[in-house]
């Protein structure tokens, strides 16, 4: 692993508790680097950064975070300046999904998807990056969604933010590259976590599921996380603004999908 770089790299991971955040900081703990876990789950972030440095031998740091309130984020980017050192990779992956049909979705609700998937991503992109082009290197990795390149049912304010965020992603690139600064986005598509494991209760589903996927399986945070420490590493250096659909192919079956007389077999 140290072929990536990132051997004592300070990387600050949000809503990384559980689920893609925790396998995230799992994964970039693995390579070696210092991990800070944010997430607004205080008790959970500072269990996380016990079990990862338990297992990976690293040091860690777990702190109770409002990604919504950037004067809360300097408290805490100074506390993890003090603790690790300057942040050198942020992976921003807090989010929430709200369901709510376009024409039925409150006012709040989509306020509250768009404060906390695309503003407080801006917000703790503003305070550690700032840092970051004071120092003139880093990388920033934000978690979109494949929702972001196909709409979602139910899920408007959803698809809409994370659409949102992988434009925002180029947009920081653009501006923070002449600062030495990279931006990434990943997109998952299907990843089994613990918030979607009801999904697959009945095995029937779980087979559909697993037929729409070019690779027959469903995605484990892993699979996330593997291609998320690559773009926080050195070895990833001259990819910026780019989004990576991480759906196991799930994008590339629409016309496998679409019934065609005549060409399909089985």
């Amino acid at each position: 692993m140290d072929w990536l770089g990132l051997k004592d790299a300070v990387c600050v991971v949000t809503g990384a508790a559980g689920g893609i955040g925790y396998g995230i900081a799992e994964g970039l703990a693995a390579a070696g680097a210092k991990v800070a876990v944010l997430d607004m789950n205080e008790q959970g972030a500072k269990q996380a950064a016990q079990n990862l440095a338990a297992r990976s031998q690293v040091a860690t740091l777990g702190l109770g975070a409002d990604i919504t309130r950037p004067e809360q984020l300097h408290a805490v980017a100074q506390t993890v300046k003090d603790t690790l050192g300057p942040c050198d990779v942020l992976v921003n992956n807090a989010g929430i999904l709200s369901p709510a049909h376009l024409l039925d979705v409150t006012p709040e609700q989509w306020n509250k998807v768009m404060n906390v998937d695309l503003n407080g991503l801006l917000w703790c992109s503003q305070v550690f990056g700032r840092e970051m082009a004071a120092r003139k290197r880093g990388a920033i990795v934000n978690i979109a969604s494949i929702s972001g390149h196909f709409p979602q049912p139910w899920s408007g304010a959803y698809s809409a933010a994370k659409s949102a965020v992988i434009m925002l992603t180029r947009q920081l690139a653009q501006e923070l590259g002449p600062e030495g600064v990279r931006c990434n986005a990943v997109c998952p598509g299907m990843i089994k976590t613990p918030m979607t494991e009801a999904f697959y209760a009945d095995p029937a589903v779980e087979r559909g599921r697993v037929n729409m996927t070019a690779s027959r399986r469903i995605g484990l945070p892993e699979d996330v996380a593997n291609v998320v420490v690559f773009l926080a590493s050195p070895r990833a250096g001259y990819l910026n603004g780019e989004s990576v659909l991480v759906d196991g192919g799930l994008s590339s079956m629409i016309m496998a999908l679409t019934p065609r007389p005549g060409f399909t077999q089985g």
